[in-house]
């Protein structure tokens, strides 16, 4: 009778010492969540500081006088930003400017594909394990291959027949009236992470000029990123299992409308499609989902980044508010389309997916490829259009 007495407290004992050890890594897991979540605001903050403000931001637009140029300021603005959010934002500012909507379509579908680059450099926190990196390269560069072809299917597209413009103006009509109604009080993360931007901020803006301030931000900021998805991933070995894994799997792995819907709706919460994608890349590259899994969630993530946008649009008031939700609706219609008509296709799906696996399984064996696609994708082959153009 003791000895199972003893046996019982003995089980209680160690499912509490279970509980609170899986409660202390959660707590890490939330922890480090909320370091990069700093840590991407950090590096936009950084270059913001660094080029001297917001106007000095929407200056990185000026040059583009054409498709291909906008298509262009989009992508490297975003790249260097870090975050598609702000851009859009930006570019819904532009717009209610002055700038015409024709000319900031080509921008919007842009920072698609630059926002894109932060799941990169995410993937290089697993740099250290063929396996591991090769999954999680391939997982960070499906992204982009879809982003590079919703692009090529549908730019062309909209600038021969504004099929997009139009459908978003005659919306933005419909909803815009005497009176605009901002919801831009629906972020609630920019609250939690602005005390820690802050504070770094302020320790930046110690150092003898504001670009080396930025320049220390944006280093900070990098820094920061790859040492929260190392400890993610770590810690997300540990306790994704048994059934906190299974609820992970019934949400994103239970289908392609589940992965989109919850790759939205978590966008949505963090208003950010790099940090929702950045937040996967640990979890492919560890084995936990696999990419044709995560696929489908940052196609959701696409869809919703652009509730920014949005958000930015209704707090314009007067005629720049028509506009202003013209572009954003471009930004919203853009990115749904892209998800029917490429993950609709069947042919159509396996092609960003196949063209990732190919340059993983090439970066895997020789790093030097990983490289070589960041610096060309991101920033030598957009450079050299500017020039060239120009």
């Amino acid at each position: 009778m003791s000895q199972m007495t003893a046996s019982s407290s003995s089980a209680t004992s160690f499912k509490k010492m279970t509980t609170r050890h899986y409660g202390r890594i959660w707590l890490r897991v939330i922890l480090w969540i909320y370091a990069l979540l700093v840590a991407v605001s950090v590096v936009g903050s950084g270059f913001k500081l660094a080029a001297g403000g917001g106007d000095a931001a929407a200056e990185l637009f000026s040059f583009a006088n054409n498709a291909v140029m906008g298509l262009i300021a989009g992508t490297l603005a975003t790249a260097l930003v870090q975050s598609s959010s702000t851009v859009t934002s930006v570019i819904v500012g532009l717009v209610a400017g002055g700038l015409p909507v024709q000319m900031a379509i080509p921008m919007i579908m842009g920072a698609n594909i630059g926002t894109t680059i932060t799941n990169t450099l995410v993937s290089l926190g697993h740099i250290g394990c063929d396996k591991e990196f090769k999954r999680a390269f391939s997982a960070s560069t499906v992204h982009d291959f879809f982003n590079y072809l919703a692009v090529l299917l549908i730019l062309p597209l909209e600038m021969t027949t504004g099929f997009l413009s139009k459908a978003s103006s005659h919306l933005a009509e419909m909803l815009v009236g005497g009176h605009s109604v901002s919801m831009t009080s629906l972020n609630f993360v920019k609250p939690l992470t602005s005390p820690a931007v802050d504070i770094i901020q302020g320790f930046a803006k110690l150092l003898p000029n504001t670009t080396l301030g930025g320049v220390a931000m944006i280093t900070m900021g990098i820094f920061l990123i790859f040492a929260s998805v190392v400890r993610l991933g770590k810690l997300l070995k540990k306790v994704m299992v048994g059934r906190a894994r299974d609820v992970l799997h019934k949400s994103i792995g239970r289908g392609p409308l589940s992965g989109i819907a919850s790759g939205a709706v978590m966008t949505i919460m963090v208003q950010s499609s790099s940090t929702t994608t950045s937040l996967m890349v640990p979890m492919v590259g560890s084995g936990i989902f696999s990419v044709r899994q995560m696929y489908p969630f940052t196609l959701g993530a696409n869809i919703g980044t652009t509730i920014t946008a949005l958000l930015a649009a209704t707090a314009i008031t007067g005629p720049a508010a028509l506009p202003a939700l013209t572009i954003a609706f471009v930004h919203f219609f853009f990115n749904v389309l892209a998800v029917v008509v490429i993950y609709g296709i069947k042919w159509l799906r396996e092609i960003p997916l196949m063209a990732a696996e190919k340059l993983a399984d090439m970066a895997s064996k020789k790093r030097i490829y990983a490289f070589a696609y960041l610096a060309l994708a991101f920033f030598i082959l957009p450079g050299l259009v500017i020039l060239f153009t120009r």
